[in-house]
């Protein structure tokens, strides 16, 4: 008798948050996940590029799915106010409902609307903060009170900036994301997971205007510009077995920019 093949092995699930725009780098890192053998779940919150200059992507979701079935990743769609407190709890729930347990949580989400320290608003500090730092702490306490997969699979990846000059509560609020994701290494260590902050330095995803650019270029060693795939290669890498030894840590995966 002819033995039954064996079932493939389960994928495990990757939660990416801020993947709104197929350029974007939480549409990278889902990409690369998928293609390194995760199924993912991803959020998007469409008024957001509605305020900022490049406007929404039509068919970006549709889009990123399609990209990620071609991996073979099962994978479902949120769209998320990060900006309300009860949203991560609500995240978690629908991606649990559809897909199972998350082993990965990856958070490219971000509020950035440039002003500095003359010109911020209350309401736009605020919401800044919400955003980049109140979220990140609620997923992150979602992800660690539901946490079941094994002992030493689960990674938290954040992504975090150093810009503050004419940046101000975009740089000032990714500086908590970074405390409290750094935090989470050492208070989730009885879980088996691992966290970690990935700088990326400037990355083109459409932003940039060609003086921007060319400044970029001018202040990186490597005279090009960053992409998504760089990133995606990192958090690819530390979600990865071979990555567990790194935890703790802020990362600069920039090219040498400075």
């Amino acid at each position: 008798m002819t033995p039954r093949p064996a079932d493939p092995p389960a994928r495990p699930l990757a939660l990416i948050t801020g993947v709104g725009r197929t350029v974007g780098i939480g549409a990278g890192v889902a990409r690369r996940l998928a293609a390194s053998g995760w199924d993912v779940a991803f959020t998007y919150w469409t008024p957001y590029d509605e305020r900022m200059a490049w406007g929404p992507e039509s068919g970006a979701t549709s889009a990123i799915t399609d990209a990620l079935a071609q991996h073979g990743a099962t994978t479902t769609a949120v769209e998320a106010d990060l900006a309300d407190p009860d949203t991560p709890a609500r995240v978690f729930d629908e991606v649990e409902r559809d897909l199972g347990g998350v082993t990965a949580l990856v958070m490219c989400h971000c509020e950035s609307v440039d002003s500095g320290i003359l010109d911020t608003t209350v309401e736009s500090f605020d919401r800044h903060f919400a955003v980049n730092a109140r979220a990140t702490w609620l997923l992150i306490r979602e992800y660690g009170r539901r946490f079941a997969a094994a002992p030493g699979t689960g990674r938290i990846i954040a992504l975090t900036s150093d810009h503050t000059v004419g940046n101000l509560p975009y740089g000032a609020s990714k500086g908590a994301l970074d405390r409290i994701t750094l935090a989470a290494a050492q208070e989730l260590a009885h879980l088996g997971i691992t966290a970690n902050v990935i700088n990326p330095g400037p990355v083109d995803t459409g932003w940039m205007t060609d003086e921007g650019r060319a400044q970029v270029l001018r202040q990186t060693p490597l005279n090009r510009l960053g992409t998504p795939r760089d990133t995606a290669h990192l958090v690819d890498f530390l979600c990865s077995p071979e990555g567990q030894w790194i935890n703790g840590q802020l990362l600069m995966s920039n090219g040498g920019f400075a």
